[in-house]
């Protein structure tokens, strides 16, 4: 049974709260990532269980994020961005109408709000039957919230939270390879023994009701792993002072957030933090300027190129393992 009018409203405003930039980037390729979920579909044939999804390839583009090509309902392809930050599923009101995607019937507007503070109404709560990626015949599960959404950045007719669509699979989002993979977080769970060389396994945290990925810093201040945003280490004044940044001058960096408020940056010097064992020394840092108050610490896409990303939703832990660096 579909939730009321009012709990679904509140429920989205809530999850979309924060929702995450769609900003700066570049792809490279290589041959990895496939090797959890090519093990798990052998090893689910050999128990009857369902295949995994095939992984997908995905690029780089500057201003859009981590783009992957989708279909919805069987219509398509449309381009998505796989933003980890997100909160939700966003579809384009054209992704929607191609797609014949239903809407909730006289719903309330959700509202859309973004680290600058602002928030724009119009959105509605929709309920998608299918989705693919990579091909149509390349089906995931279609689950949490989605939402249809006005104002997406142009060339992007989605914007993609795997934590939220794909649970409870566990999947791989691997920058230097360009590939997004799955694994079966149940049969094969991610354990803190599985830590790479030079690398960490910690712990998935939340907030705010959703299942944004946040990992705790050594320095005691959680931080965003968010795809959807094209910083490095994005701090504002206060968890700059908590973490020892340097608020040098440095080049200024803007972009609008999904409700078209303005964000500002600054490009200050790199800053050391730790994620678990892991150590990132010399990460990009940028300094918001204008942001809302108490907005997350972010590691976004300059933070996070070198890494291949393991998400395990079902044991809620995530491992950073540098492919390159």
């Amino acid at each position: 049974m579909r939730r009321s009018l009012k709990a679904a409203h509140a429920a989205a405003t809530l999850t979309l709260l924060m929702l995450a930039l769609l900003t700066n980037g570049r792809a490279t390729s290589a041959k990895a990532g496939a090797a959890r979920s090519s093990l798990w579909q052998r090893r689910g044939a050999a128990r009857g269980a369902t295949s995994l999804p095939a992984p997908v390839n995905f690029r780089e583009s500057e201003g859009r994020g981590l783009l992957v090509r989708a279909w919805v309902n069987g219509a398509g392809p449309f381009t998505f961005a796989v933003d980890t930050g997100a909160g939700a599923t966003l579809l384009s009101q054209r992704a929607a109408s191609e797609a014949r995607v239903e809407v909730e019937a006289g719903g309330a507007n959700i509202r859309l709000g973004g680290l600058s503070g602002a928030s724009v109404g119009g959105a509605q709560k929709a309920f998608v039957r299918a989705l693919a990626l990579g091909s149509r015949e390349n089906t995931l599960p279609a689950r949490g919230l989605f939402v249809v959404a006005p104002g997406l950045p142009e060339g992007v007719d989605g914007v993609l939270d795997p934590s939220e669509a794909f649970y409870p699979l566990g999947f791989v989002i691997d920058i230097p390879a360009g590939e997004l993979s799955f694994f079966d977080a149940r049969t094969q769970p991610l354990r803190v023994s599985d830590a790479p060389r030079g690398g960490a396994v910690v712990p998935w945290l939340t907030e705010g009701g959703t299942r944004r990925p946040f990992v705790m810093l050594a320095e005691g201040r959680r931080a965003l792993l968010d795809t959807g945003s094209g910083f490095g280490l994005a701090v504002d004044d206060a968890a700059a002072r908590a973490l020892g940044i340097i608020q040098t001058e440095g080049s200024r960096r803007g972009s609008r957030d999904l409700a078209g408020g303005e964000v500002h940056a600054r490009r200050v010097r790199a800053a050391t933090v730790s994620v678990g064992a892991l150590v990132l020394r010399g990460v990009p840092t940028d300094l918001l300027v204008r942001a809302e108050k108490g907005a997350p610490v972010i590691l976004g896409r300059d933070a996070l190129r070198p890494f291949r990303l393991t998400f395990d939703p079902v044991n809620r832990l995530i491992m950073l393992d540098p492919r390159e660096g």
